[in-house]
């Protein structure tokens, strides 16, 4: 969490987002200007209906004092009008930027960010954060210049009119705003803890319902209902402090104004009884009295939510200020595309973020032909997958170099060293979407013939075929409607489609059944064939279509050869042959 700087200082950052919309600030500051004067200007209206209209005897002046209110009634309705549109849309435009910019700063982050912060809290910071900004701007704010300008005309107006009485009314006002300022930080402190406890909840929320099916069949219903209504309570115990510190602060304001306008009331009423001033200039007096104290109120009520906008702020802009890890350079021109690229891990050593004193690679090297098939084995924590990690830089090495035909891929493009790879995890990750969609997601220009070509060479025709609407079945989420094999086999036409250079195969087959393994793997020596590949293999059919295996232990490579050699050479990789990469069929 950033420092606190003040509630108006942690607001300027997203007050920026108003920039762009200058025109509409400027215009609906003017309509705020029009708007304060015109009920300001409510104060000699009704003097003027006392003192004239009911006080001159006659219909016509009656007449013409009522016919001055609703003029004046007139103009505060149209100016009314104006300002709330402008600084509604003005509210709504700036929380919708500021969602596109943080989901913009997420989607570039490196993924060891999405390790140490829950997906749960920056999903209410994307959301719930984004709605306090837009109810300051779009209404809290507008309403606080609002009540301080007509504050500000009320107090001149009224020493204008009295300057006893006005004393008084001043004497009052500094001690309302006492308690705000006492108020304002703890409620401040306590909206942020608020914010936090929210996410908390949704956080929790969302791992349950994503997890329903384990939860269920263990029978945890019960407990994790219990321990949501445990952080349900947490987070209303804390709005519940947040609340009485806000009533507290506007009970206290408001007593303290009203104690001072009684007083104000009890002198007036003498003057007019004893005929210093009269009737109607003692009704303006009290109108515009009136102003002031509303206007100390609703600057106390703004107050409080200014602090919590605050808060609100601070994450905002803390998740907006992130930076990736993963340094982008952007596209290199010089760099001539083979088609077969080389890859090489050249004496690698890398700790994840998470874990900076356990190395999941140890000055590890490897080489990976161009155009050639290389399959990594090893027992579980060997450091298989962080190898996939580091050829697709979703992490970077804290010692050594990735290279693609001999250049470090820290100089090359993040989309353009991307755009050559495709992956088919173990587990495959689809959309909220339908069929042609999940299958096009890294090619979204492609036609539809070009999907189906994909989906006849993955196998995943004929069952599409099945789906009630085709290709454009809505897979629910995570592509929950499909079997485990689906699921593979559609992700495994999404590589087909995007027609990589280089294929990264984690074990694509682990899903499916005999037969459909039989014709998927049919597929798969298809795409392999001239491509760069690297396998992390769990079966012993994959390791036989390998050109090349390395045997991996403990972040570091132990051996290399083929199938046969390896046998002879290497007693883990027997061992993992006997054990691990048992066919199935037989």
């Amino acid at each position: 969490m950033s420092t606190s700087r003040g509630a108006l200082g942690s607001l300027i950052p997203v007050f920026r987002y108003l920039w762009p919309y200058k025109a509409r600030l400027v215009a609906a500051s003017i309509a705020l200007l029009f708007t304060a004067g015109a009920t300001l200007s409510l104060g000699w209206g009704l003097q003027v209906l006392i003192d004239q209209g009911f006080g001159g005897g006659s219909s016509a002046d009656l007449r013409s004092a009522i016919a001055l209110l609703l003029t004046i009634a007139a103009a505060m309705a149209l100016g009314t009008f104006v300002r709330f549109y402008l600084v509604s849309w003005l509210g709504e435009r700036v929380s919708a930027d500021l969602r596109k910019a943080v989901f913009e700063n997420i989607v570039h982050l490196h993924p060891g960010f999405f390790e140490s912060n829950r997906s749960g809290e920056i999903m209410s910071r994307l959301t719930t954060d984004t709605t306090l900004p837009q109810t300051i701007i779009g209404s809290s704010f507008s309403m606080a210049l609002r009540s301080s300008l007509t504050l500000a005309g009320a107090l001149v107006m009224m020493f204008v009119t009295n300057l006893k009485l006005s004393l008084i009314i001043g004497i009052g006002v500094p001690l309302v705003l006492l308690p705000i300022l006492i108020f304002g930080r703890r409620v401040r402190r306590l909206s942020n803890q608020s914010q936090d406890s929210i996410a908390s909840v949704g956080s929790y929320a969302g791992e349950i319902i994503q997890h329903i099916r384990v939860v269920q069949s263990y029978t945890r219903e019960r407990y994790e209902s219990e321990a949501f209504s445990a952080e349900v309570e947490r987070a209303f115990a804390i709005a519940r402090r947040r609340i009485r510190q806000r009533a507290l602060l506007i009970c206290t304001a408001i007593a303290l104004l009203f104690t001072g306008m009684s007083g104000m009331l009890w002198e007036g009423g003498q003057d007019v009884i004893s005929g210093r001033m009269s009737g109607g200039e003692l009704g303006a007096f009290v109108f515009y009295a009136v102003m002031v104290g509303s206007g100390v109120a609703t600057l106390s009520e703004v107050w409080g939510e200014l602090q919590r906008a605050a808060g609100a702020a601070e994450r905002l802009v803390e998740l907006i200020a992130t930076k990736s890890l993963i340094i982008d350079p952007g596209a290199q021109q010089d760099w001539q595309q083979s088609a077969q690229p080389r890859l090489a891990l050249e004496a690698v050593t890398f700790h994840y973020p998470t874990r900076p004193d356990v190395a999941a690679l140890q000055d590890f090297t490897l080489p990976i032909d161009a155009g050639r098939s290389l399959a990594l084995v090893g027992p579980s924590g060997a450091g298989k997958s962080t190898v996939f990690e580091l050829l697709q830089r979703f992490y970077d090495p804290q010692q050594g170099k990735v290279t693609l035909d001999g250049r470090d891929i820290r100089e090359l493009g993040l989309q353009q060293l991307r755009e050559l790879i495709a992956l088919v995890p173990q587990q495959p990750a689809l959309f909220t979407g339908d069929v042609h969609y999940n299958i096009a997601y890294g090619k979204p220009e492609a036609t539809a013939e070009d999907v189906i070509a994909a989906a006849r060479k993955a196998h995943a025709h004929e069952f599409i075929c099945d789906l009630p609407e085709g290709y454009q079945s809505h897979l629910g989420e995570q592509g929950v409607r499909l079997s485990g094999g689906q699921r593979q086999r559609i992700a495994l036409a999404r590589a087909i489609l995007n027609d990589p250079r280089i294929l990264l195969l984690d074990e694509a087959t682990s899903a499916l059944d005999t037969e459909s393994e039989h014709h998927v793997q049919k597929a798969l020596e298809e795409l392999m064939r001239g491509r760069t590949t690297v396998i992390i293999a769990h079966r012993l059919s994959t390791i036989l279509h390998a050109d090349k295996i390395a045997v991996m232990d403990h972040g570091t490579v132990v051996a290399c050869g083929s199938h046969e050699e390896l046998l002879k050479t290497n007693a883990l990789y027997g061992r993992l042959a006997r054990l691990q990469f048992r066919d199935p069929k037989d």
